[in-house]
């Protein structure tokens, strides 16, 4: 089972009330209902500058602890900034409702055990990628100026590479948001204009495959985003699954090269849909295919640090936005929940989506 594929080039070359265009659009309503993921098809985006982020933060992080730990901020609960290994911990291992979840999916379909997982031990990078707000905000901690690196090398390529690549994803993904807006029956900029504002966050993960490049190896444990919409670019090494919501099978995420991306639903969505869209749960592990590439790697790029990068982008919405679900869809949402059957098989018993601020929801 593959994951389907939308052709952004195909929206914005041609009219909204173009059937094809029309089409593509539900098909990205219909690819997140059913899936919560889908690939994106995008040829502003450049291989050129996915490889120039990714050699980037390679060289970023095979820094020494102590030069990487001065772009800290624990005080912001790092939302700007670097976060070390073994400080992010998976929410799931530790909740109820997702550890039922994972024992209602097949053996075979079963993510790795995290039920006695240790923080995660990947490393991460917070790059803000928002418009500033012109009106005051209740969340200035989510709002916070971004941290650039003191490495002299490091320095003078880090905003230019960041910028480039975080824009290239972020207009990908609020183009594909258009796109939903339409598949779902609403107005083009519903969700575009809802996270105008919001906290963007070019995310990228490094785990060190020298320490942590044995098979099994979980880099981080099943969980869901608790943004809107997370893309992804292309890795070098292999090992994100994500799940199904339809039927609970585990898929092994395998984006082409060149001009495609991988979009994940998150939790604001699912909020703001009442649950007819649900927020994907997804791992990153090591298995035989990333021993495969490391193996690669060592051998045609040996001057290279065996580190892999997620290249990763968490969409918000603002951080003021009221998050309440949308009536027309969260009534779809119950006639949907009762025709088809939850992820794992199962029916699960559905969460209240209550009235808050965005800011709260991320605080929470």
């Amino acid at each position: 089972m593959e994951l389907p594929t939308i052709d952004l080039d195909l929206f914005l070359s041609q009219s909204l009330e173009t059937s094809a265009v029309q089409h593509e659009c539900k098909k990205v309503a219909d690819a997140l209902i059913t899936f919560g993921a889908l690939i994106l098809h995008d040829s502003r985006v450049t291989e050129g500058k996915n490889s120039a982020f990714l050699d980037l933060l390679e060289d970023y992080f095979a820094q020494s602890t102590s030069d990487i730990q001065k772009d800290e901020r624990p005080e912001l609960s790092y939302q700007v900034g670097v976060t070390l290994e073994n400080t992010e911990k998976p929410k799931c291992a530790v909740d109820e409702s997702c550890l039922s979840i994972i024992q209602r999916l097949e053996p075979s379909e079963r993510p790795l055990d995290i039920s006695a997982h240790s923080p995660d031990p990947k490393c991460r990078f917070f790059w803000k990628m928002s418009e500033v707000s012109p009106y005051e905000t209740q969340f200035p901690g989510l709002n916070a100026p971004n941290v650039v690196p003191q490495a002299e090398e490091i320095n003078a390529r880090w905003t230019q590479t960041m910028e480039d690549w975080g824009e290239s994803m972020k207009q990908a993904v609020e183009n594909l948001a258009d796109m939903a807006c339409i598949g779902l029956g609403l107005p083009p900029c519903t969700f575009r204009d809802a996270g105008r504002y919001g906290p963007h966050l070019l995310a990228p993960t490094a785990s060190d495959l020298e320490k942590y490049g044995r098979k099994d190896t979980i880099l981080a444990g099943f969980h869901t985003d608790l943004n809107f919409l997370t893309i992804h670019g292309r890795s070098r090494y292999p090992g994100l699954n994500i799940w199904a919501r339809n039927t609970g099978k585990r898929l092994p995420v395998k984006i082409p090269a060149g001009n495609y991306l991988l979009v994940q639903a998150g939790k604001q969505l699912e909020h703001l849909t009442g649950g007819l869209i649900k927020a994907g749960y997804h791992e990153v592990v090591v298995n035989d295919q990333t021993l495969k590439v490391i193996e690669k790697r060592k051998v045609e790029n040996p001057e290279r640090p065996l580190v892999r990068i997620s290249s990763t982008f968490f969409w918000h919405l603002s951080s003021d936005f009221d998050l309440s679900p949308i009536p027309s869809l969260a009534e779809r949402a119950k006639a949907f929940g009762a025709s088809h059957i939850a992820l794992g098989g199962y029916a699960t018993d559905e969460p209240e989506y209550q009235p808050m601020k965005v800011g709260h929801q991320v605080q929470k």
